[in-house]
């Protein structure tokens, strides 16, 4: 009998869900392309635009579902409700949730390739609209694209101009609601999606935000994409009276002789808004409770500058509630009025205040920094600080901490943060009940670049570290401290004072080791040391090193679902 561990599991059931997914978009696609390609009401219509009608109508389908997937994802209190509000959600299924981002990336390049797939059929068919409507030469392309040029004639041909010139197709494109609105959604695609790139998302988070807006202008030019009707049938009333099949060979003698009327069509009734209103007036009640919130009054009670362009912000609000890991977003009037960024809480939901750990990486970050005083050397009075509005908190997969009896917490660099609040939590929880605490051993490892970075987040460290010993309980957190940079100058100094009671660098007891961690060694020591345990792995860090990890949960879990297991969990917001 085979069996499959829970990451296993998972990942078979995020295979199972992306399956789901394609097969949808697979059915709407061939399902769409065959009634476009094969129904008796698009006859004519096809005979105008050859196989480019199937090709443009059917990836029409399958952007309408997309679009209706696309801003799910990003309802953060819908998410947040469902994954730590509601009982209704097991473990497994708020892990599903985590993956919220990366699905709304699925869904969005899926939307840019039916995007591209739609726009490129449709160039084709305004080409042979326009080309129809140009032809000297006398034939049933001609005839059908000349109805509607008397008056009460319906017409099937939208292209009424007779421009044969490139200008002609440009005419038709810029003057259609449907091509207007068509170029509209394309630009703000491409740009949307272009200024995703991780290059542009962290150098440029400006840009990011501020492109990203222009969904609203997407969904609205999509909502009256259809409404132009510009895509036409023949109606039913006329096919009774009409049968294309019969009569195209007659295109002459239309309307003269009783068995050929001449054809009558319509166009189709626009259907995006069906499939997007509901998700659009969702996210608005998702904007309109994050307003709601973010006018809320903010204090910050204190700024606090640590080394390496690292400072923290101590704040208070009411009402505010928090679980361990969550984050917030963050605007600062006085930065700018638009721009919110997330950051990751680093107080605990037992103190009295909630706070964030910002390094300056950019021009906001670095502007906040100035208006809240850190380049000043004097103390600032408490009027002095700017405004700040909040957002959240949100949940994340740090929230499933204390789910496990062994967890593995890893943070690389600034993506510490979210076990600062872990830490500091378990410390109270700890202290108050620890009987009643089901988390019994933690392994935590950081990777920074340089030392500077690890002043700030050491004090942390070390009280927890002073405090565990006090209890007589020092092996309840296990921490490995990794520098991944450094000089031939550091190196001699580390090396002379290595055999110093404390680290040179930390001032912890447990030494700075230097280099990357052999995760296939640690994994398997954790494993010897909790045979038949679930081991909950968290990691806040870069792409490469949650590939490295996923892998490691992979590989050292059992298939006996009696044996260790690894569950991974990554923080994305």
């Amino acid at each position: 009998m085979i069996f499959l561990n829970d990451e296993n599991k998972l990942r078979s059931y995020l295979f199972f869900l992306q399956i789901v997914w394609l097969a949808i978009n697979i059915f709407l696609f061939w399902w769409y392309y065959l009634v476009y390609d094969l129904g008796r009401e698009y006859i004519y219509t096809r005979e105008l635009l050859g196989p480019f009608l199937a090709l443009a109508r059917a990836p029409a389908a399958c952007l309408n579902f997309n679009c209706m997937l696309i801003l799910l994802p990003v309802c953060r209190n819908l998410l947040s409700f469902l994954r730590g509000s509601s009982a209704c959600c097991s473990v497994r299924v708020r892990r599903q949730l985590d993956r919220n981002l990366t699905f709304h990336k699925l869904v969005a390049w899926a939307i840019a390739l039916h995007t591209t797939i739609h726009t490129i059929a449709h160039l084709f068919n305004v080409e042979r609209l326009v080309d129809a409507r140009t032809e000297e030469q006398r034939t049933l392309k001609t005839a059908l694209s000349d109805l509607g040029d008397i008056p009460g004639d319906s017409y099937l041909n939208f292209a009424r101009s007779k421009d044969p010139s490139p200008k002609g197709c440009l005419y038709v494109a810029f003057t259609t609601l449907a091509g207007l609105t068509g170029v509209i959604i394309t630009l703000c695609l491409i740009l949307i999606i272009t200024s995703s790139t991780k290059t542009i998302r962290r150098s440029y988070f400006e840009v990011f935000w501020f492109t990203h807006h222009l969904f609203i202008f997407f969904f609205a030019g999509l909502v009256i994409h259809g409404v132009g009707k510009i895509v036409r049938k023949q109606t039913p009333d006329s096919l009774s009276v009409h049968d294309p099949d019969t009569c195209a060979k007659n295109y002459t003698l239309w309307g003269e002789i009783p068995s050929c009327p001449k054809p009558q069509f319509s166009g189709n009734p626009p259907m995006t808004w069906k499939w997007v209103v509901g998700p659009m007036i969702l996210y608005v009640f998702e904007r309109l409770v994050r307003f709601w919130r973010s006018q809320q009054k903010v204090v910050i009670t204190k700024v606090v500058t640590h080394p390496f362009q690292t400072y923290e912000l101590q704040m208070k609000k009411k009402g505010f509630k928090m679980e361990v890991g969550q984050y917030i977003f963050v605007q600062c009037p006085a930065v700018s009025m638009l721009e919110w960024h997330p950051f990751t809480l680093t107080s605990a939901p037992e103190e009295d205040y909630f706070s964030i750990h910002i390094r300056v990486v950019g021009d906001w970050t670095e502007r906040l920094f100035q208006v809240c005083g850190c380049d000043k050397q004097e103390f600032q009075d408490a009027w002095k600080l700017p405004k700040i509005a909040v957002d959240g908190p949100f949940g994340t997969a740090s929230e499933d901490v204390f789910s496990y009896e062994t967890v593995v917490l890893v943070g690389a660099g600034i993506g510490v943060t979210p076990f600062a609040s872990v830490l500091k939590s378990v410390w109270y929880k700890y202290c108050n009940d620890a009987l009643n605490l089901k988390l019994k051993k933690i392994y935590f490892y950081w990777l920074c670049r340089d030392t500077h970075a690890f002043e700030w987040f050491a004090d942390l460290l070390q009280s927890v570290e002073t405090q565990l010993q006090e209890k007589n309980n020092p092996d309840f957190l296990s921490y490995n401290i990794y520098l991944t940079g450094w000089d031939e100058f550091q190196a001699a100094h580390f090396m002379v004072h290595h055999d110093e009671e404390k680290d040179v660098i930390t001032g912890l007891k447990q030494k700075t080791l230097y280099g990357r961690p052999n995760w296939e060694n640690e994994f398997k020591t954790i494993a010897s040391q909790h045979p038949s345990s679930r081991v909950g792995v968290f990691l806040c860090g870069p792409e490469a090193l949650a590939d490295t990890l996923n892998k490691m949960c992979i590989s050292n879990s059992e298939a006996d679902p009696r044996g260790i297991h690894f569950i991974f969990n990554k923080e994305n917001f």
